[in-house]
């Protein structure tokens, strides 16, 4: 299709993972009301962003890959006939964590996981602690909008990662995030978007809005919303979202976009893996 509508969550935490999980069914219901054809949720969706403390009791928030939440949202989304990324917190076996999207088709089918590989260990954002580093590498999908990829948050720091997306043939990325003000407001601005015309695809870019001060008192942070698409030329596709009310973010994406960006910039003509070797030496 050339034509996709893609949407996006920016929510704020309720209080509880109940509330959490119908916020977002609520919101997947109304995407589809809408149109959408693809659907990612925030990073970490159903629960608090806990990497603000460390402390086990989180734990509790991870379940497998093919648990409930996932099982809950894979039937949604073939109700809908909506493909839609699961941001979760995968428990891979007992003391095994990792930070995990979960991809589905329209139809329902689990096509695989990505796990968030690079892991910050920074003040409130204590994530070592609750995830291993992702090891399933820069998976693309097949699915009913065409190919899909993800990174998660701080993965957008690192460039190789776009790049290794683009070279698998990813025509929309999504990046799921908790992004909070400070040094990330004006890496904000840029990197998503020159991923997306260093590479020549869509990114999506939803984010967690709000302060989650009931559940951390004065150690919670501000997220600050902002959710936004970018084309492949690096362009915002509409305005971005408000910085601190929850929204649904929908909007379209040409993908035949992505040919045109590609052919104007032959940046994947004109790469140099052969002068590469040392930018990936331990």
């Amino acid at each position: 299709m050339t034509v996709v509508r893609a949407a996006l969550t920016q929510l704020s935490w309720p209080g509880s993972k109940t509330e959490m999980l119908d916020k977002h069914e609520v919101m997947a219901r109304k995407a589809a009301a809408e149109g959408a054809q693809v659907l990612c949720f925030q990073e970490l969706f159903y629960g608090p962003y806990f990497g603000i403390t460390q402390d086990p009791k989180y734990y509790r928030y991870a379940e497998a890959a093919d648990g409930p939440i996932v099982q809950r949202f894979s039937a949604l989304a073939r109700e809908l006939g909506v493909v839609t990324v699961l941001p979760i917190y995968e428990e891979q076996q007992p003391g095994v964590y990792y930070n995990t999207a979960v991809v589905v088709d329209a139809d329902g089918t689990v096509l695989g996981s990505y796990r968030k590989n690079h892991i910050p260990h920074v003040d409130r954002f204590w994530e070592k602690f609750y995830f291993r580093p992702g090891n399933l590498g820069w998976p693309v999908f097949d699915t009913a909008v065409g190919r899909v990829g993800v990174t998660i948050c701080y993965d957008r720091h690192f460039p190789e990662g776009w790049r290794a997306l683009g070279l698998g043939g990813a025509e929309i990325v999504f990046n799921p995030n908790a992004s909070k003000p400070g040094l990330s407001n004006r890496l904000w601005e840029l990197e998503q978007p020159t991923a997306a015309a260093a590479n020549g695809y869509f990114v999506c870019v939803p984010n967690r809005v709000g302060r989650e001060d009931s559940e951390y008192g004065d150690l919670a942070v501000d997220f600050y919303g902002t959710s936004f698409v970018v084309d492949p030329r690096g362009n915002y596709v509409g305005e971005r979202a408000g910085s601190t009310s929850e929204e649904l973010l929908v909007r379209d994406l040409d993908l035949s976009l992505v040919r045109e960006a590609r052919d104007e910039w032959q940046f994947y003509r004109d790469r140099r893996p052969d002068a590469y070797g040392s930018l990936v030496a331990p």
